[in-house]
């Protein structure tokens, strides 16, 4: 007679282990960060050059060329060289790229007068290429202004906001309603933006007189030292005029 098939006892899974359980699918998987990862890595590389010096050194031990102890010596140099490149190599992706902010000052200037080439009339051209110009010549010369000065951030943002907006806001505009079309007091768009690079263009006149103003007064004071020195007038310090 067959034996008497036995039924083993059925129990339902925990909810969120039975598959497609929207439980078992939020499941969250632990991942490791990869400072912690490469921590690991460099353990275990330690640990490994450790393990493979001091069983190089006991073989060598147990042949007669050293003690077996020396191992567990050789191997420490091995894990501090091993510790010290890994983490100067970390120190260098660490360290933030400097940026040249003369050279970013000066390629936003360049930008503007690629983008609005042949696109705006004479008066505005040149109004543009007047600043930009004296924007050139007092970038070299800020630190004559101060560390840090409000003026110099002035110059900075003329080059890099100011007038590259007033720029793109009348390119926006058609031309014939720019040139023709009165918006303000009677004033076309053409005329408002003539009227803004003239006052950005005698701001930065003033800011580059202020840059040179130490050297100017510098010379000015090696004059007067010469004429006291030498005496009195350009004319004492000709050769052909010795006392």
């Amino acid at each position: 007679m067959p034996a008497a098939r036995t039924c083993s006892t059925w129990a339902p899974r925990p909810e969120g282990d039975r598959p497609g359980d929207p439980a078992h699918r939020r499941r969250p998987v632990k991942t490791e960060p990869r400072d912690a990862r490469v921590a690991a890595q460099v353990a275990g590389g330690s640990v490994a050059a450790m393990v493979l010096t001091a069983a190089g050194c006991a073989v060598a031990g147990v042949l007669g060329a050293v003690p077996a102890t020396i191992g567990i010596i050789a191997a420490a140099p091995v894990y501090a060289i091993g510790h010290l490149v890994v983490r100067a190599r970390s120190r260098r992706r660490d360290v933030p790229v400097p940026v040249d902010e003369d050279a970013a000052t000066l390629a936003a200037l360049d930008a503007l007068q690629a983008t609005m080439a042949g696109k705006v009339p004479g008066p505005v051209d040149a109004r543009v290429q007047r600043v930009a110009n004296t924007v050139r010549q007092t970038i070299p010369r800020l630190d004559q202004l101060g560390a840090g000065s409000a003026t110099a951030h002035t110059v900075v943002r003329t080059a890099t906001s100011y007038l590259p907006e007033a720029v793109a806001a009348y390119l926006r505009l058609p031309r014939e309603f720019a040139d023709r079309r009165p918006v303000s007091n009677g004033k076309t768009s053409l005329t408002i933006l003539c009227d803004q690079l003239d006052l950005l263009g005698a701001k930065m006149d003033d800011v580059f007189d202020a840059a040179c103003r130490a050297d100017a007064d510098a010379l000015i004071a090696h004059g007067q030292f010469l004429a006291e020195k030498f005496g009195s007038g350009a004319l004492a310090l000709d050769p052909n005029r010795r006392a």
